[in-house]
């Protein structure tokens, strides 16, 4: 590598929005980039140099010492969850420890010994939505609304919600928006791939959906078979369309494949209706829901995996 790439590179790992420490064959610290600096608190020239497991002895015989040393030794890399680990680096973000991933890769540069990388990424938001998730799931369960399968709302609990965010729409002037979601040929998937391989479809876009919601008043339900349904209290139209947007584009993500599909991604997608009640124009629940149930219909009249709205009549 030219020289003149070298700052480059060194400036490249500090600005990462990631933890970066490499180390050379004998474990000594040779890197510990800003976001190691700012959620340790040891600098750079503290650390450089040093024996890692000096600087880190609580890591010294557990999962992150043998990917070292498979990384060191065996030229194989190493991926540790926040599952079995969770926060192996004494890392801080004010009082809290930041939950953590760890990937440990072998690096290979001619002329030198092999030296190891290890990325440590911030997994905490999510592991903290997982868990009001999770948490969010027993309430239902104990309940009896949630959905058998998937876990998130059922019908009944859909009914309960929509009167409650309708009244108090209409009591506080604000938009309510409704999302219909339905699977595109869900039959011919069920029929192609077997019904174990459809229930497995419907638990992994349910959970898509149950992860793009942003506030505790938002809520998914399993409306009926392979359909759902979305609640977006104070949302307005627009809001409502980049929402489903977001959400058709993220089931298509999921890469689910779908040979039966007109889709030409031949993955499994959605369609998508929305109805939003405006505080100068409310009206019955039967009619927003049939609103969004018309849009729905519109997507698939017009090819499927898209999104329509049309006004409640």
């Amino acid at each position: 590598m030219p020289l003149q790439r070298l700052p480059l590179l060194e400036s490249v790992l500090h600005a990462m929005s990631l933890g970066t420490v490499v180390l050379d064959n004998e474990r000594r610290i040779v890197l510990w980039n800003t976001w190691m600096i700012t959620h340790s608190g040891l600098t750079q020239e503290q650390v450089s140099g040093r024996d890692f497991f000096a600087v880190c002895p609580e890591l010294r015989g557990g999962r992150v010492d043998a990917a070292i040393q498979y990384a060191l030794h065996n030229n194989f890399p190493s991926l540790l969850s926040q599952t079995l680990n969770k926060a192996p680096f004494a890392l801080y973000l004010g009082d809290e420890r930041i939950q953590q991933a760890l990937e440990v890769t072998p690096i290979e540069v001619a002329g030198v010994p092999r030296h190891c990388l290890i990325q440590v990424h911030d997994v905490s938001i999510a592991v903290g939505r997982e868990k009001l998730l999770r948490e969010q799931t027993m309430v239902l369960r104990s309940q009896s609304f949630a959905d058998g399968l998937t876990g998130i709302a059922n019908r009944r609990h859909f009914d309960a919600a929509i009167e409650k965010e309708h009244r108090r729409a209409k009591r506080g002037g604000t938009p309510l928006s409704l999302l219909m979601i339905d699977i595109d040929h869900f039959k011919a998937y069920n029929d192609y791939y077997g019904h174990q391989k459809g229930d497995q479809c419907l638990i992994q876009v349910s959970a898509a959906l149950a992860g793009m919601l942003k506030r505790p008043c938002d809520l998914t339900a399993r409306y009926g078979g392979e359909e759902f349904a979305m609640i977006l209290p104070e949302t307005g139209a627009g809001q409502a369309r980049a929402m489903a947007e977001a959400i058709r584009e993220r089931v298509q993500a999921l890469a689910i494949r779908h040979e039966r599909n007109s889709d030409p991604s031949q993955r499994v997608t959605v369609s998508i209706g929305i109805a939003t009640q405006q505080p100068e124009a409310p009206m019955e629940i039967e009619a927003l829901i049939g609103a969004a149930d018309r849009a729905l219909y519109q997507a698939k009249r017009d090819g499927r995996n898209r999104v329509a709205a049309l006004q409640p009549a």
